[in-house]
């Protein structure tokens, strides 16, 4: 009995060797895939982070154009209902229409043109000739010449 007693305990002793050795490369196993698995939790949440916060950035940024959007579109409303504005859009329609004219009529262009020089002409007059400086010098107006007669005394 004793024989067998010692051939037991030959044959459980690698046995349990092996069982020791099978354990700790399996704990060894589990420590590398818990290692795996907190690397990609962290990678994961990393990218999450990064994809919300520039989630965010976008929004705030639709967010901003939206506003910036909404003030060009009130500005050229306000724009285009200042004054002058339609006295102008309503020049360019008569320009428009003035060379479908010189176009389309043959005696129309020669009248035009001419009659075109003579507004230039006095247009120039007013603004930029003898008239303008005469009208700067000496005053019509008696609030004028109040005022010319206070530039001087200063």
């Amino acid at each position: 009995m004793e024989q067998i007693l010692i051939g037991i305990a030959i044959g459980v002793t690698p046995m349990i060797i092996i069982l020791i050795v099978q354990l700790v490369k399996s704990k060894q196993k589990e420590n590398l895939h818990m290692q795996e698995i907190r690397k990609l939790k962290t990678m994961v949440t990393d990218r999450m982070d990064l994809e919300s916060d520039g989630l965010s950035k976008l929004k705030e940024e639709i967010a901003e154009l939206k506003s910036q959007n909404e003030n060009l579109r009130i500005s050229l409303r306000t724009y285009s209902q200042k004054p002058g504005r339609r006295e102008v859009s309503r020049l360019q329609v008569y320009q428009q229409a003035a060379d479908r004219l010189t176009i389309n009529s043959p005696g129309f262009g020669a009248a035009w043109q001419a009659a075109l020089k003579e507004s230039e002409e006095e247009f120039e007059k007013t603004f930029y000739g003898v008239q303008p400086f005469i009208k700067k010098v000496i005053p019509l107006k008696s609030s004028d010449a109040k005022v010319v007669g206070q530039i001087e005394r200063d």
